[in-house]
């Protein structure tokens, strides 16, 4: 007999959905069947993570980021704090920062995963609830469409004031087109940063993987870059954001390539750019996503980037001109569905990984 708050779960998957667009319907869809699954299997701690995700999937795509103490921001006070304690400048400090800062909420995963294997209803709320934290989906393609309406309108001041909600580029000194181009690339590369991988690790590895990947990312953003400070203490941090994301950035490629329609791109030239031009990036996991974009949009991306105290010039990809604020409702869409099929994906790898426990 399924309980009644897989019932219940179902049934408010459904109504929360009714606000929101397709996704956030098939991901209700995704939930109800991962519940029904889990009433007909009795206690199974895959299927519940299932449900989990499909679930946190539905939250962010009808909510998007929690509105105030967001987990995650709270994370980076704790690291910023660990930080200042343990700060050297050597390779050493850094990779004891990023075990310590990483390795925790593995832990803190690892326990939580533990204490709730035979509560299947309270092993699905918390996965839900972590996967809805970590996810920033919604709040990527919000931004995407908020810098299409400022470039549409010629709104060029608004579009640079917003651009660091997107990445860390300086917008001074650029135009419509390069403002538009940083966008797409910034999507492109959130994509897997903040859907695709933390949906991959959570389908692997529950609980600890969502936490762990999470906490990986966000100390690369914080301390993984190149700068006097950090070019040895951040090392540590940025290698292992390079290899946690080795995967999710090829199945973002791949995913971009079979959903490149959407955008009204074809699969076949996606993939032909996305084939080509792959390994031209100097980041061994940005290039898997952004040729991927730039083939199913049709445009080129790649040139000269400027940011606060230095500049880099990377080489093109793509073949089209350069992008403009209609790609990036394109860039939105193309987010969107890459998304979702990764929602499904990691939601069957944690059926199977259950089923294969057993």
């Amino acid at each position: 007999m399924i309980s009644k708050a897989v019932r219940g779960a179902g049934s408010s998957a459904r109504f929360a959905a009714q606000r929101a667009g397709t996704p956030a319907r098939f991901a209700a869809h995704l939930a109800g069947t991962a519940a029904r699954s889990w009433g007909r299997a009795a206690i199974r701690p895959g299927t519940a993570d299932a449900a989990g995700l499909a679930a946190g999937y539905l939250l962010d795509a009808v909510f998007g980021d929690p509105r105030r103490f967001h987990p995650v921001a709270g994370f980076g006070t704790a690291a910023a704090a660990l930080e200042k304690r343990i700060y050297k400048d050597n390779r050493t400090a850094g990779a004891a920062f990023t075990a310590i800062a990483v390795g925790v909420p593995a832990l803190a995963g690892l326990a939580a995963a533990a204490a709730t294997k035979r509560v299947p209803p309270a092993r699905t709320a918390l996965v839900a609830g972590v996967t809805w934290t970590v996810l920033g989906g919604r709040t990527l393609r919000r931004e995407s469409r908020i810098m299409a309406g400022h470039l549409a309108g010629g709104d060029l001041d608004s579009a640079r004031g917003r651009l660091n909600h997107l990445c860390g580029r300086d917008p001074s000194g650029l135009d419509e087109s390069e403002l538009a181009r940083a966008t797409v690339e910034s999507v492109a590369e959130n994509t897997s940063d903040a859907v695709v991988a933390p949906l991959v690790w959570g389908g692997v590895l529950g609980l600890p993987g969502l936490l762990a990947y999470r906490a990986a990312n966000t100390l690369d953003a914080m301390v993984g870059h190149r700068s006097p400070r950090y070019a040895r203490f951040g090392t540590a941090a940025a290698r292992l954001d390079d290899g946690l994301n080795l995967v999710p950035s090829r199945l973002t490629g791949l995913l971009t390539v079979a959903v490149a329609p959407v955008a009204g791109g074809s699969p076949a030239e996606t993939l032909r750019v996305w084939r080509r031009d792959r390994n031209d990036h100097p980041s061994p996991n940005a290039g898997q996503c952004e040729s991927a974009m730039a083939g199913a949009l049709g445009v080129r991306l790649g040139g000269r980037n400027v940011y606060f105290g230095r500049s880099e010039t990377r080489p093109f990809l793509g073949d089209g001109p350069r992008p403009a604020a209609v790609h990036l409702r394109r860039a939105a869409r193309v987010s969107g569905a890459v998304g979702l099929a990764a929602a499904a994906l990691a939601a069957g790898v944690a059926l199977v990984r259950g089923a294969v426990r057993r």
